[in-house]
């Protein structure tokens, strides 16, 4: 009775403790995770009133007023073309996240179709994962720049070129997790209840990759915007025209000695873009992931 009793009125008091911890442990990846939200947010909302937040034409050149100072007209300075730098910056969120969440929901429509036939049916396991094993032996950023340059370096192609090498390492995921849900009780009582094979896919299996599949596009979407920004920094990515922060970039890299800003804020800001992408998806896979929702418990 004794050993009894001792259990009863410790077991509480070291339940209150855990969890204790627990919280306290929780308060700073919260709090990293919140102000990850909200500079996304704000760089959302950037890309989404460009044309009421610009004060200027960011394609409007003007070489009377190359290499400005910031002021009162031109809040960041200009490039060395006269053009207004807010104004591009501003319009250059539009550009990056464009190509980051078209990259992303692409990679992954394409993808998640595939993964699934290729964990489910064996012969076109062997054909799709010798593809995607060789698509995978080249460096993504060498295949984004073969493609880019035997096509016009459009907004398009840039987001096809950046979309390819990432469509294997979708189909590599969802394959592993239909792989392994397919030997669930759950998927053997199903197929032999006579359920048809779309549906089996569609019902079954499918349901187990969305938990992984959002977490792998928060990291598809940041790694587009670094291989564009990378892509349009060398000069084989969007037209030098085109308002993007890896063009502002490519382009103030000359004058950088003269006038660090040229580089500066756009790099702050893709350097936010990617950092707050990235923390949101590692948040994702803590509250998704069962493991870890016991551990933090």
């Amino acid at each position: 009775m004794h050993a009894s009793h001792s259990h009863f009125t410790v077991a509480p008091e070291g339940r209150g403790v855990s969890r204790l911890l627990s919280r306290l442990s929780q308060t700073r990846p919260q709090g990293v995770t919140l102000a990850a939200g909200l500079v996304l947010i704000l760089i959302v909302a950037v890309a989404l009133f460009a044309p009421w937040l610009a004060n200027h034409d960011p394609l409007a050149l003007s070489p009377a007023n190359r290499l400005k100072p910031m002021g009162s007209e031109f809040w960041l300075g200009t490039d060395p073309y006269g053009r207004d730098l807010y104004s591009r910056i501003v319009y250059g969120a539009r550009v990056s996240l464009t190509v980051g969440l078209g990259v992303a929901v692409t990679s992954v429509a394409i993808g998640l179709p595939l993964g699934l036939l290729a964990g489910y049916f064996r012969t076109l396991d062997a054909i799709l994962m010798r593809i995607m094993d060789g698509l995978m032996a080249i460096p993504g950023i060498l295949l984004a720049i073969a493609i880019v340059s035997l096509t016009s370096a459009s907004l398009w192609t840039v987001m096809i070129a950046i979309m390819v090498p990432e469509i294997p390492q979708v189909v590599r995921l969802v394959r592993s997790r239909v792989l392994a849900t397919r030997e669930e009780a759950f998927v053997e009582a199903a197929i032999l209840m006579g359920t048809s094979t779309p549906k089996l896919l569609w019902r079954h299996l499918m349901p187990s990759t969305l938990a992984p599949l959002i977490v792998q596009g928060t990291y598809i979407c940041a790694s587009a915007i670094l291989t564009e920004a990378i892509l349009s920094f060398l000069g084989a990515g969007i037209g030098t025209e085109t308002p993007s922060w890896g063009n502002i970039m490519s382009e103030g890299r000359v004058y950088f000695q003269l006038k660090p800003s040229l580089i500066f804020w756009a790099g702050l800001l893709l350097s936010a873009c990617i950092l707050s992408i990235n923390l949101l998806g590692d948040s994702a896979r803590d509250a998704l992931d069962p493991k870890m929702k016991r551990r933090m418990s």
